[in-house]
């Protein structure tokens, strides 16, 4: 998620050096360490974002590159990821600058510094609507919005169906049915992710082949659910259950829901899960084209 920071620039003046804004001369950006990204990610819980417990070991070894750290002196001040999923997709996040050093040109710096990371590669983010403007004058389109559904989820009464728990077997059709709804390959991201711990995993099976798969893990506050992705609205609300069914009564959960997705949003609803914020999705250019119909819920708002 990108909602934090100075207004960046439009994006023919980022692939061209410029002075840095004015107050920003004690200013120095360098890619950040694991151990850094940390800190950047107790920001984000500071400001509300609810990061998933594991996130940043898995983010960050997905473009090591891709992760930006603003510091004046020896003090983390500002950060950015832009991370490469493909030669031809990267997604922004992490647009962030601590609130004691805002408005003085530091997130702006940050971003003119990492922006050329991503190349001529088309570049995803989520935008929060007080940023659409911003995001649009630096070169990005809305696609569409992001619900933040969120809620105790309410069980179905049914029974799981055809679920399993995912093992090492799943991992190439896993990797081969996400491919068809993410705009890359990311089977070295869905190893880490899959498999992190406190985690739970779910394939769903139709006639022995897969036909969707979910999880779910703990957050700063309750449970997030990312990706949920199947062929059916069926399949969607038996991996849900599945998902949900070792919760306890007042565990929360959050699901981000693609605003087309209408079944998403009625499987949302239906669980007791209730609208609690949305951002938008934007891009700098064209994205390879995914089915956007298997998508009930998406992975992050700071990786795609």
């Amino acid at each position: 998620m990108a909602p934090l920071g100075e207004a960046p620039l439009p994006r023919s003046t980022t692939e061209n050096p410029t002075p840095r804004p004015a107050g920003t001369s004690g200013l120095t950006v360098t890619g950040a360490s694991l151990d850094d990204w940390h800190q950047v990610a107790e920001w984000a819980a500071e400001e509300g974002w609810n990061p998933g417990s594991g996130d940043v070991a898995c983010f960050h070894p997905t473009d090591p590159t891709g992760f930006f750290i603003g510091r004046l002196g020896t003090q983390p001040v500002s950060a950015i990821s832009i991370v490469n999923h493909s030669h031809e997709y990267a997604f922004l996040g992490y647009y962030l600058v601590h609130p004691d050093h805002r408005r003085q040109g530091l997130g702006l710096a940050t971003w003119r510094t990492a922006f050329p990371h991503a190349g001529t590669r088309t570049i995803g983010l989520d935008a929060v609507p007080a940023q659409q403007s911003t995001y649009q004058r630096a070169g990005f389109s809305p696609a569409h919005e992001t619900v933040r559904y969120a809620g105790r989820p309410e069980r179905s009464g049914n029974p799981a169906g055809a679920v399993v728990p995912v093992t090492s077997a799943h991992l190439d059709a896993i990797a081969a049915y996400d491919r068809q709804c993410f705009p890359a390959d990311r089977r070295g991201f869905l190893t880490r992710w899959l498999t992190a711990p406190g985690r739970t995993a779910y394939v769903h099976l139709h006639d022995g082949h897969l036909a969707g798969y979910g999880v779910i893990r703990p957050a700063r506050d309750g449970w997030r659910i990312g990706p949920l992705f199947a062929d059916t609205p069926q399949g969607a609300e038996t991996l849900f259950d599945a998902l949900t069914a070792h919760l306890g009564p007042d565990d929360e959960v959050v699901l981000d829901v693609p605003e087309p997705q209408q079944a998403a949003r009625t499987l949302a609803t239906a669980r007791g899960l209730t609208p609690q914020s949305h951002t938008v999705r934007m891009y700098t250019g064209p994205v390879p084209p995914t089915r956007a119909d298997r998508t009930y819920g998406v992975t992050s708002l700071e990786l795609g």
